[in-house]
């Protein structure tokens, strides 16, 4: 009879919380049309999209045909390195010369050994279905936190992108990784972890150098989070972390390094461009268009830091207070934006620069006039133009009135930061 009772009590804790699950799940199913519209339910909604990720990207690689673009170029530069070579003027591929920065190399390099020297092309896409995965569960852990995007987007952000599945699995580029590694580092700081944030920035810039593009927002942060003796640490281990990647190289070509993977000035093919396609070649390739873009896109970054992400006598404290957390995410995301509206070029491969930040910049600010159906017609419009080969003029103009949309919406949106409370003496 004792005995009986003690297995009753040990089974209690255990019955409770299977009964607070059941309770929670019948909610959930009697509240259905909210589980699609609260943002309280992202992680739910986010684990079923990616149970069924699995499936997806599992049934991509074994049913859809592998395309061969850039990596075999990939390993062929890195067996370079593995061969002795450090000099990056002398490193190249199948489709010209080693252009990104050294975290590229020892990561890729490390791909090379694994996939048998680059040849098992199955495993590597295992691999990058991997990556995928966790991609989505670092946006999705972005996303819980600020608390604002409907969940029935994220369908939209999962299932329904072509065009991402194949960036990742079946082209197998850089890109993916670097992007990765962006994300995980903006989850570092929205923790508070700024060190660990800035070292993992600073990693995925070593991947590919668009990362830079987030570079603006994380700077502003910083500067209003510890202002600029507080910030030269941060700044000195992004600094640091990219020399001593890069010591190998710039101990035998300091200038190759230097000029080959941060190669701000490289000029673009005009029959790869997704977003200029409707421009004349020779004002594609005209080095005052070029000009012309960066100050524009330096232009708008100014009037966002003034107007935008701060107003004078404000606090960034509140800023790191939820549910402001979001913020931070949206300094990062629009940063990022501008840059892609005002790039000389997009390839199709930089769709993933942006696309998991589109529904945040679409849905976390209130805009009366752009209603749900109209978001989903925006994000709709930017996926049909990323999807079309070869991109025409249709499509680039079709691409650039999306953004336009997007812009619109970020600066006519409300204020960033809400007008701070004025803090006593003590407080400070």
């Amino acid at each position: 009879m004792a005995a009986g009772v003690r297995k009753r009590a040990r089974a209690g804790p255990a019955s409770r919380v299977a009964g607070r699950c059941g309770q929670w799940l019948r909610r959930a199913w009697q509240e259905r049309r909210l589980l699609l519209l609260e943002p309280r339910y992202t992680l739910l909604v986010a684990a079923c999209l990616c149970l069924a990720e699995v499936g997806i990207t599992f049934w991509v690689i074994h049913r859809v045909a592998y395309t061969e673009i850039d990596w075999k170029a990939y390993m062929a530069e890195v067996e370079g390195v593995i061969n002795g070579t450090y000099d990056y003027t002398q490193l190249q591929g199948d489709t010209g010369p080693l252009v990104y920065p050294a975290g590229f190399v020892y990561i890729f390099m490390g791909l090379y050994y694994v996939t048998g020297q680059g040849t098992d092309i199955r495993m590597a896409q295992h691999i990058f279905a991997v990556l995928y995965l966790a991609t989505l569960l670092l946006v999705f852990l972005i996303y819980h936190q600020t608390c604002k995007v409907p969940p029935f987007v994220f369908f939209f952000m999962c299932c329904a992108s072509y065009r991402v599945h194949s960036i990742f699995v079946l082209r197998l580029f850089n890109d993916p990784v670097a992007m990765a590694l962006l994300f995980l580092s903006i989850n570092l700081l929205l923790a508070q972890r700024w060190g660990w944030g800035c070292c993992c920035f600073s990693l995925a810039v070593s991947v590919k150098m668009n990362v830079l593009l987030f570079a603006p927002g994380l700077l502003f942060l910083l500067l209003t989070q510890f202002g600029l003796r507080g910030a030269l640490p941060k700044l000195g281990i992004c600094a640091v972390l990219q020399v001593v990647l890069g010591l190998p190289f710039l101990l035998e070509n300091p200038i190759g390094y230097l000029s080959r993977s941060f190669d701000l000035g490289r000029q673009f093919l005009f029959r790869w461009t997704v977003n200029w396609r409707f421009l004349p070649e020779t004002l594609f390739l005209h080095r005052a268009f070029h000009l012309a873009l960066l100050a524009t896109h330096l232009t708008l970054l100014l009037l966002f830091v003034l107007c935008r992400w701060h107003r004078t006598g404000e606090s960034i404290l509140s800023l790191l207070k939820d549910p402001s957390k979001r913020k931070i995410v949206s300094t990062l995301f629009t940063s990022n934006f501008i840059g892609i509206c005002f790039s000389r070029s997009l390839h199709y491969q930089f769709y993933v620069w942006y696309f998991h930040t589109l529904p945040y910049l679409l849905w976390a600010t209130p805009a009366r006039w752009l209603t749900h159906l109209l978001r989903l017609l925006v994000l709709g419009l930017i996926e049909l133009s990323w999807n079309t080969y070869p991109s025409t003029s249709c499509s680039s103009a079709a691409l650039h009135i999306c953004h336009a949309v997007i812009l619109l919406q970020l600066w006519l949106g409300p204020q960033p930061f809400p007008k701070s409370i004025p803090h006593s003496k003590k407080a400070h």
